[in-house]
């Protein structure tokens, strides 16, 4: 990346939810203190199994869910103190796409109402000037342009998926976030997904957050990989010396879950590195988060909980014990 703006800057993201159990009222910390950046044109691919923090850290910064704890910069500017005004043109530059297409649009409005309504809402163009704008941006999409007259329930889920991207672009915003916007889609259309978000990159030098439980979709799209587990970023560095050189115990089985193509690897690969369940998140003890699964489990880990440190000066860092002596 020849620009290295940072366009958002995350601190200390905390995020409890209360749940009832009988007469008590227990706290499910999904984010504890997550601190993550992101540059302007980067994609930063957010990984880790169902139930790591990782939707929610993306509805946070999507401001869909309200933070317990921690500031959030956009473009330098705190969006907490920021003024009505300044809170619409946020909105405006921080879109989501989400999982299911089909349940994110609007079944009622065809493809021209679903993708204008950002440019009403936002009062961009008068109303010709609106619908040229959806019209361009059907054809950017990959969408013939007579699909504008379509309805949700017309159309394929790749094709339903394209429109929810088409949505989150008309406004020229400059940070996507993406949350699992593959994962129920044929394996031949995320391929085209995929390589539809790398060509809106390019073109628009768009900053994404790409959220998935599949690291193959991680490596391929992502230029900085942060996995989490249990509300920690418990590692995070370049894609590249991530997956060649992994350090958390939680990451390495995540990368050993990677199915191989050759049955004979795939039958020769090592034994996994994770062991068991996860545990509850709301009867969480100290000590590390990982250790009742780890298999180079130290007594620091049962009472000590390991902080996120930069262990080689190059951006890599890791939770973990086994590097912070």
């Amino acid at each position: 990346m020849s620009d290295k703006i940072k366009i958002l800057e995350a601190q200390n993201l905390t995020k409890f939810f209360n749940i009832s159990q009988g007469l008590k009222t227990k706290k499910l910390f999904a984010l504890d203190n997550v601190n993550i950046f992101l540059e302007k044109g980067e994609a930063l691919g957010i990984a880790g199994e169902s139930g790591c923090g990782k939707t929610t850290l993306g509805k946070c910064i999507a401001g869909l869910y309200r933070l317990d704890k921690g500031m959030i910069y956009l473009n330098g500017k705190n969006i907490f103190d920021a003024s009505p005004k300044e809170k619409r043109i946020i909105r405006k530059n921080i879109q989501m796409v989400f999982q299911d297409p089909y349940s994110s649009l609007n079944p009622r409005w065809n493809v021209l109402q679903i993708i204008r309504e950002p440019l009403i809402n936002f009062k961009i163009g008068s109303r010709d000037e609106q619908i040229d704008k959806v019209k361009q941006i059907l054809t950017l999409v990959g969408l013939p342009i007579s699909y504008y007259r379509l309805y949700p329930n017309q159309m394929s889920g790749g094709e339903r998926q394209r429109v929810a991207i088409a949505r989150s672009i008309v406004t020229n915003s400059s940070l996507l976030i993406c949350d699992e916007v593959v994962s129920a889609l044929d394996v031949s259309v995320q391929a085209q997904i995929l390589n539809l978000f790398l060509e809106l990159q390019d073109k628009f030098n768009l900053s994404l957050i790409f959220i998935s439980h599949n690291l193959a979709v991680i490596k391929y799209l992502s230029h900085r990989v942060a996995i989490m587990y249990l509300g920690k970023i418990v590692e995070i560095a370049n894609s590249e010396e991530l997956f060649n050189n992994t350090l958390h115990p939680y990451t390495k089985g995540l990368i050993y879950s990677i199915p191989f193509p050759d049955p004979k690897i795939e039958k020769a690969k090592r034994k996994p590195e994770l062991k068991g369940e996860t545990p509850s998140p709301i009867e969480l003890k100290g000590g590390c988060r990982f250790n009742t699964r780890c298999k180079y489990v130290m007594d620091i880990c049962i009472s000590i909980e390991p902080e996120l440190k930069n262990i080689n000066n190059g951006g890599h860092m890791v939770a973990c014990h086994l590097y912070n002596k």
